[in-house]
């Protein structure tokens, strides 16, 4: 075992399983471990690093604000909240953003939003709002969001579960009529689930949710944190079938807003939603702070002037017909929408976590989930090139496991 891993696990509490490499550099698509080995990228943190490792404009922004000012606290104005905040606005299509830190955060802005907007605007009884969730949801980690997650492995031992959630199945808009009452405040949900293993909704399951919502006076708060700033094909997932006019009440992103560097974080909606938040209501040290929205707002500068989602369309609709061309028996579905692709392996022919462990081996980190899936989601500035040596490598890679 590499001894860096072996005394790590002296003084790291093992919630995490990682493949068994040490990382040391990042530069674009590629990183590089400790004994020089040079991998391409195709996890990009969770799609925390779509514009690439070390982007030298995101870097030079980084380090001219560093050394300037970092932080000061909401108590303050600053120079660098302002121009963030406006282009995150002028982007998404809302007028209103609050920042935070982590994407867990920003979830527990949007359940606060919708709780304060359903007693405030709505009108329901005192501690009875309810919000309807989606069944193999990831919202974060917090002991609120775990309480509401299908995953058991996330939810045992912190009990009890925080009350006013209910779980539906993902796309199924008949389960979302059923469940609505006159206590349901919200109808919050990922557009496309990332941890429950790339599962894209039906067609039309977004305009439809958006109507019923509107029917029923229920805000319709979109998750974006993995899927937005290009991930998908489009800035925002929710683009893929929502206009101008039909847009969700309230978005919540994170990861690639903070361009890979820095934890930023944000809610936002419009000020029907943002005007429930009164002085002390809600707040963070650290949200929005300078170096954060100066990072944050050349990250958002980066998905138009790179056309990150564009490229993210066209290669990951090549990466998809050239895995799908496969057709092999090991492979039960390959699913995803952009550059964020799931393969969902056969157990009984191919062990996914393997899999990774082999194509680690020749040079390509990717990891699974949910035991069967193999998640591919590279920084969107890859190339075709780049990315045609990963298909040969997993192809590589499912001959020999499957012969």
């Amino acid at each position: 075992m590499n001894p860096t891993i072996e005394k790590e696990a002296q003084y790291c509490a093992q919630n995490y399983s990682p493949l068994p490499v040490v990382l040391t550099k990042g530069e674009g698509v590629y990183l590089w471990d400790d004994s020089g080995k040079k991998y391409l990228d195709f996890m990009s943190a969770y799609s925390a690093v779509n514009a690439g490792h070390a982007h030298p404009e995101l870097l030079a922004v980084m380090q001219e604000q560093a050394s300037q000012l970092t932080i000061v606290s909401r108590a303050f104005h600053t120079d660098k909240l302002l121009p963030f905040l406006e282009k995150l606005c002028n982007v998404t299509g809302f007028n209103k953003a609050l920042p935070m830190n982590t994407g867990a955060e920003a979830v527990e802005t949007a359940i606060k939003a919708a709780r304060r907007w359903g007693y405030g605007v709505k009108g329901i009884a005192t501690d009875k709002a309810e919000i309807i969730v989606s069944e193999g949801n990831f919202h974060g980690r917090t002991t609120t969001i775990v309480g509401f997650s299908s995953d058991e492995g996330s939810r045992k031992g912190f009990g009890p579960a925080t009350p006013g959630f209910k779980a539906i199945p993902f796309g199924d808009i008949d389960a979302l009529e059923a469940a609505i009452t006159e206590n349901t405040c919200a109808f919050m949900t990922e557009p496309m689930q990332g941890e429950g293993g790339i599962i894209i909704p039906p067609k039309g399951w977004m305009q439809k949710a958006r109507a019923l919502c509107t029917k029923h006076n229920v805000l319709f708060i979109l998750d974006e944190v993995q899927t937005g700033m290009g991930r998908t094909g489009r800035n925002f997932a929710f683009q893929h079938e929502l206009d101008a006019a039909h847009m969700p009440d309230g978005l919540i992103l994170g990861k690639a807003l903070g361009g890979g560097l820095f934890p930023v974080s944000a809610f936002v909606a419009n000020d029907t939603v943002m005007d429930v938040f009164d002085v002390g209501s809600h707040g963070s040290t650290w949200g929005g702070n300078p170096l954060a929205s100066a990072i944050g707002l050349k990250a958002l500068d980066l998905l138009e002037e790179e056309k990150l989602a564009e490229k993210s369309a066209q290669f990951g609709q090549y990466l998809m017909d050239q895995i799908k061309a496969f057709d092999m028996p090991c492979i039960r579905e390959v699913r995803g929408s952009g550059l964020w692709l799931g393969i969902d392996l056969d157990p009984q022919l191919v062990d996914a976590h393997d899999v990774c462990l082999r194509l680690m081996d020749k040079g390509v980190l990717a990891k699974e989930t949910h035991e069967t899936v193999i998640r591919f989601a590279p920084p969107l500035v890859i190339t075709q090139q780049e990315i045609d040596v990963v298909i040969q490598a997993f192809k590589e890679v499912l001959v020999e496991m499957v012969n």
